[in-house]
């Protein structure tokens, strides 16, 4: 297994969004759809750069919640020097996001099941909380 601990920011989302992808996958099929189509459309919304960021900003708002070690591997993808754009999304919030894709990775090279299973559960959770606000109109 590759030492998650040498890896720069970037490699470590470039494995964390695939194994979030993974479980937001298990996730929408767990509501029942087979269509593709709706199946993308309803992935979106937890792989979306702005979801991310949004459950990134509401991890770090409390009080230890995150390790100072998640904080770190968290800032590692947020302060790499990416080459691409954000495709939809603010700087910002693409930023965030690669953040919360490295921390994902690194969890996840690092062997850390039980946490990573934990944290991708709450990020899915908040974001369903999220999606449900704005349909009541809460």
């Amino acid at each position: 297994m590759v030492n998650a601990h040498l890896l720069n920011g970037a490699a470590l989302a470039y494995i964390g969004d695939a194994i979030y992808e993974v479980y937001v996958r298990a996730h929408v099929l767990e509501k029942g759809l087979t269509d593709p189509n709706l199946l993308h459309k309803s992935a979106i919304k937890y792989v979306e750069a702005s979801g991310q960021a949004k459950v990134m900003r509401h991890w770090l708002n409390q009080e230890d919640f995150l390790s100072q070690e998640e904080i770190q591997y968290f800032k590692r993808g947020r302060n790499h020097k990416a080459n691409t754009k954000a495709k939809n999304a603010s700087i910002g919030d693409y930023r965030q996001a690669t953040g919360f894709e490295s921390l994902m990775g690194w969890h996840y090279l690092a062997g850390n099941e039980e946490r990573l299973v934990e944290l991708i559960t709450y990020a899915i959770q908040l974001i369903d909380t999220e999606n449900d606000k704005r349909i009541g109109g809460d």
